[in-house]
């Protein structure tokens, strides 16, 4: 399908290296991945060129680290306080918004002696956010750029947490929004989506199948008016990733950790972080120095996994069979740009098994009081399997991405998870029970 494509000023034709009328912020393009050919800021997503995926370049400000870090450091905290570095204009913390981000990063000192780990491990414990999901930070830039655009419908296609958070943003911002899932989700993330008052569409398949409609839907009068956020606005939504490779190394004393564990739906998430930690390299904000980011996958969907095992540099589709539902995109957008940063930074792309993932929600919840979403499950097991398979050095500094909250996806751990006893109310049966201590 080709490129939508929405004109922002006279001259708005391939090769352009003028941004549109459109105000957001230091992004001056949209710069194809593959090629480079660049294009005025717009609600368009492929290369016309090469039909390569498109993101945002910046006019960044150089050249006073010091003053930049202390800008940031006196900002909201939340994601707009790295305004100045984002697709976004100066205002935006004025405007109707959920102003998600700045989560804890917990010290997980618990969690690193079951595991062995010395050099410091940490959570990134983005439940936090206002739908409780990573997905509002990308939600949040992704609504600017609907702003800047025109636009009066904010849709999306999604395992789950992305619908949430545009419907819960849409409803902020007075924004119509109409979302689409595969008809078989947690029920707690389709009521989740569907109480902020959009319409909520179940597709009958899987994720590809919902994302291929949406596909169609933007090529069509029917779709005239939408901002689909991770479809036509998806260079701008991409960007809300980078805000948590920000916020890590701030919170670290403005400081790259050694190593990352980042789940992998789309990749996108990863790729982002990525693209953050080197601005903050080209900033000045951080020292220069060497970091490895390993990707974690559901073994019922890992068509990254198996490509980084077998020495691929293309990903094979798979069709999803995990419970790991919010990431169960079986043929990954970014998968083979998640390939190179593993290799790159010498890291790897792991998986793990459905009770694997259990145990390691468990585990995280025993250790840290921590309730993960399956995807958290995800990231700390593959975590314990990379030690295990002497893949990740325990004696580095390692951050570790939970993504969501196990509200979400209760039925994961609800077969497993229950009273210890139940007793009659009196003191001998509670004896008889044995949990007296």
């Amino acid at each position: 399908m080709a490129a939508q494509t929405v004109a922002t000023n006279d001259t708005d034709t391939a090769g352009t290296d003028t941004a549109g009328a459109v105000d957001l912020g230091p992004a001056s393009a949209l710069s194809c991945r593959e090629c480079g050919e660049r294009f005025p800021l717009g609600p368009i997503f492929a290369c016309e060129i090469c039909f390569g995926p498109l993101e945002v370049a910046y006019d960044l400000p150089t050249g006073d680290p010091e003053g930049l870090r202390k800008q940031i450091e006196a900002g909201p905290d939340n994601i707009w306080r790295y305004a100045p570095l984002l697709p976004v204009p100066a205002d935006v913390a004025t405007k109707p918004n959920l102003n998600p981000g700045w989560t804890k990063l917990v010290k997980a000192d618990n969690l690193a002696r079951e595991l062995g780990v010395t050099g410091g491990l940490f959570i990134k414990d983005d439940s936090g956010n206002p739908t409780h999901s990573f997905k509002d930070r990308v939600v949040a830039q992704a609504l600017e750029a609907a702003r800047a655009f025109g636009f009066t419908t904010l849709s999306c296609s999604s395992t789950g947490n992305l619908a949430g958070a545009v419907g819960a943003a849409a409803a902020r911002a007075g924004f119509r929004s109409c979302v689409f899932i595969p008809h078989d989700l947690e029920q707690g993330k389709v009521v989740m989506a569907a109480v902020y008052g959009g319409d909520l569409v179940g597709i009958e398949g899987t994720y590809d199948d919902v994302n291929r409609f949406c596909s169609e839907l933007i090529g069509d009068p029917l779709g005239e008016g939408w901002g689909f956020v991770n479809v036509n606005l998806r260079p701008y939504y991409g960007e809300g990733s980078k805000t948590l490779a920000y916020e890590i190394c701030e919170q670290l004393g403005w400081q790259i950790p050694d190593q990352l564990v980042i789940p992998i739906a789309s990749g996108s998430q990863l790729t982002k972080i990525d693209k953050g930690l080197q601005e903050l390299i080209k900033l000045g904000l951080v020292e220069d120095k060497p970091y490895k980011i390993f990707g974690a996958q559901a073994e019922g969907c890992s068509p990254v996994s198996a490509a980084f095992k077998a020495g691929h540099d293309v990903v094979r589709p798979q069709k999803p069979n995990t419970i790991a539902k919010s990431l169960a995109i079986g043929n990954p957008a970014d998968g083979p740009y998640v390939l190179d940063i593993a290799r790159r930074t010498g890291g790897a792309v792991e998986d793990v098994n459905d009770e694997q993932v259990v145990d390691a929600i468990k585990l995280l919840a025993r250790t840290e009081g921590i309730f993960a979403e399956t995807a958290g499950g995800v990231t700390v097991g593959v975590t314990r399997k990379l030690i295990e398979n002497g893949l990740l050095d325990p004696s580095l500094t390692t951050v570790v991405l939970n993504t969501g909250d196990g509200l979400k996806t209760l039925d994961a751990v609800a077969p497993t998870s229950g009273p210890s006893a139940v007793i009659k109310p009196s003191l001998d049966a509670f004896r008889s029970a044995g949990l007296a201590g």
